[in-house]
């Protein structure tokens, strides 16, 4: 297969690429300089992409945007958060349309944001949207974007992914080192859910999500949700640590701000991989402890 992969350099695109790669596929990295063989320059400010590119290829993953939690938010940097998925995607989009000889299947990124604060509620990709916030309305129109590919019959399917565990890279491998210090305890109440997903699953996902005939929103996660303080224990019992001290509310706001540190650790989400379990998708790691032993060895 050829495959080209937008956000190639990211934690979850470098481990796609890697894994297409060693199977003996082809992938054509989209980057924003010209990386020399093997890839094609886009430029999402200016609308600027090379089209032919695409032309005739296997399947596109659309994996790139600003990181949500790399920065404070501020209003600009909300803008670019915002602006390199939707402006981004749109282009991609309209790209893939215009093309005769189309790539089959979009897989293009999205986020178990869509869904908001819903407390104890199981989420499929069946349940609505939450209530308008930033990252609600951000996943809406970021998903909306990929339109003009679905219009001309590319199969889309939005990954609405959840947190990535991984040792190398994300945010797992600062909460394993605040809890080896013996800090970590629950955050707030410790009762909003967590969704969770290890990078091995994620990317097995997506590989089969290329092959299989799914479209529209695929939630990426585990079937094995978990609340904050369920989290927490089992994170401090793998690394031999306590976790018995809660957090104070206004350490990661301080930390993060305000809207960032609610958004990301006090919102709950209890989402549910329905459509991939009902298409045959068989996950590696189920269970999150067994998950986090294989992770930190």
């Amino acid at each position: 297969m050829r495959i080209a992969i937008t956000g190639s350099s990211g934690l979850i695109g470098g481990a796609l690429r890697a894994s297409l790669e060693a199977d003996g596929h082809d992938v054509l990295r989209v980057v924003r300089s010209d990386g020399g063989p093997g890839t094609t320059r886009w430029d999402i400010e200016r609308g600027e992409i090379d089209a032919s590119a695409f032309e005739g290829l296997d399947g596109v993953v659309h994996l790139a945007g600003e990181g949500i939690a790399e920065k404070r938010w501020t209003d600009e940097q909300k803008r670019r958060v915002r602006e390199s998925r939707t402006k981004g995607t749109a282009l991609l989009a309209a790209a893939l349309a215009s093309l005769e000889h189309k790539p089959p299947v979009l897989i293009s990124g999205s986020g178990v944001d869509f869904y908001g604060d819903r407390g104890d509620e199981q989420l499929t990709e069946a349940s609505g949207r939450g209530s308008p916030g930033f990252l609600t309305d951000l996943v809406v129109d970021w998903e909306a974007a990929t339109v003009p590919a679905a219009a001309a019959g590319v199969r889309v399917a939005t990954i609405r992914t959840s947190m990535v565990l991984d040792r190398d890279g994300g945010a797992f491998p600062r909460m394993v080192k605040i809890a080896k210090l013996g800090v970590l305890g629950r955050i707030g109440s410790g009762r909003q859910w967590m969704s969770w997903i290890t990078l091995v699953d994620q990317v097995r996902a997506m590989r089969f999500l290329l092959d299989h005939d799914v479209a529209g929103p695929v939630n990426l996660c585990s079937p094995g949700p978990v609340t904050n303080a369920v989290f927490t224990k089992a994170l401090g019992r793998v690394v031999h640590r306590p976790t018995f001290l809660p957090v104070p509310r206004f350490g990661p706001k301080l930390l993060l701000g305000g809207e960032l540190a609610e958004a990301l650790l006090y919102e709950s989400k209890r989402a549910l991989p329905e459509k991939l379990q009902e298409a045959g998708f068989e996950f590696r790691h189920e269970d999150l402890e067994t998950a986090l032993q294989e992770i930190l060895g």
